[in-house]
């Protein structure tokens, strides 16, 4: 059974940092990973991809603030954000995909508010 499992979320003033982790199991071989996110009232979106180790995409809105990454040998990948803005407040979610097979994890919820 695979599993997808977020930590590291919680409440932080605006500029402030939180690392995410993103525990997989139950998932061997080569696989796209991502964090996607939604806020209250909207639509799910993409926060940044590592479809493998050294190659990754950001949004617009989080460039230059957010690190993914990911280390295969623990099986977990992770969302590094730096000065966070209230925009940023969301519930952050973990993908993971290969072919047109895709898991998601529960979510955890991120909270920028002073």
């Amino acid at each position: 059974q695979v599993q997808l499992v977020e930590s590291g979320g919680g409440w932080v003033q605006p500029g402030g940092s939180l690392k995410l982790s993103c525990v997989v199991s139950g998932l061997s071989g080569i696989y796209a990973m991502g964090w996607y996110r939604q806020a209250p009232g909207k639509q799910r979106e993409l926060v940044a991809t590592i479809p493998s180790p050294g190659t990754t995409a950001y949004a617009d809105s989080v460039k230059d603030r957010f690190i993914i990454s990911r280390d295969n040998s623990v099986n977990t990948m992770y969302l590094q954000m730096n000065d966070l803005e209230p925009e940023d407040t969301a519930v952050y979610y973990c993908k993971s995909w290969r072919g047109t097979t895709i898991y998601w994890g529960q979510g955890t919820r991120v909270t920028v508010s002073s």
